[in-house]
């Protein structure tokens, strides 16, 4: 069993082209949704608008996963977040010197999601499935700490073939499709200043959400008599961290190098 890990943006998007066109031996690719509520708008419409069709045209089988409880609901990452019993965050909030916590969010929305899958096609220990991820050329220095279920063995056919993400894009605008934007949850830690400016110009009601989050989260750990935790990594809240145009230059931000980005921002 060879599947794809398909994130919504340029990576994943263009091993699906490749796949399209024959270039790699892939027909199934897994789109783990962390949830409506969650993922960015933007790759949600990607995925539904431009990717699913051209999967369906192309003979490709492209599916969208959930994660689902004991008793067949389904969970989204912002339902967990927002629990009001919940004592832990998921996600890589920052500490008030800029360090990212712990998180559970990849492995529980992303990695357990298609394990499960996988196991119920019948993939075992013994027989593990083989799971591509896209990662290029540029980001080879993250392929060696890709976490993986315990059902599966990881495959990287963009460094098999030595495509950067310069390649990935022309790929895809080659194949008459347009290039997707870089997917990720819409709140998440890792995302760069520049996309949290983004966000507060162009996406004022994502930013109002993340505000809200953020601040949720620190009732939350008032109330446990914890620390506060931010969304950005300047160490104060989301409102006062990403300014409007006309306030000050903030400093460079290194990005999100630390996120798993095989499994989400691909």
């Amino acid at each position: 069993m060879k599947v794809i890990s398909y994130g919504g943006g340029v990576q994943s998007t263009a091993l699906l082209v490749l796949a399209a066109q024959g270039r790699i031996d892939y027909k199934v690719f897994l789109f783990s949704n962390v949830g409506d509520d969650s993922e960015h708008p933007a790759t949600l419409a990607y995925f539904r608008q431009v990717a699913l069709p051209y999967a369906e045209q192309s003979g490709l089988d492209l599916r969208e996963l959930r994660r689902r409880r004991r008793d067949g609901s389904t969970e989204t990452l912002m339902q967990r977040l927002r629990r009001p019993e919940s004592r832990s965050i998921p996600i890589p909030v920052r500490m008030a010197n800029g360090a990212p916590g712990r998180r559970s969010c990849t492995a529980d929305f992303k990695i357990k999601v298609i394990d499960r899958w996988l196991r119920q096609q019948g993939a075992s220990v013994r027989d593990p499935a083989t799971v591509g991820i896209g990662i290029s050329l540029d980001e080879i220095h993250r392929a060696n700490r890709r976490r993986r279920g315990p059902h599966e063995k990881i495959e990287y056919p963009l460094l098999d073939l030595g495509l950067r993400r310069t390649d990935c894009e022309r790929i895809i605008k080659e194949a008459g499709l347009p290039v997707p934007p870089k997917s990720s949850c819409y709140f998440c830690p890792f995302r760069t200043v520049e996309a949290w400016r983004h966000q507060r110009a162009h996406e004022p009601d994502l930013f109002r959400k993340s505000i809200e989050l953020e601040d949720v989260l620190n009732v939350r750990r008032a109330a446990l008599g914890r620390d506060p935790v931010y969304l950005s990594r300047y160490g104060r809240p989301l409102v006062e961290a990403i300014p409007g145009p006309a306030s000050a230059h903030l400093p460079e931000d290194p990005g999100d190098a630390e996120c798993d980005s095989g499994w989400c921002m691909t």
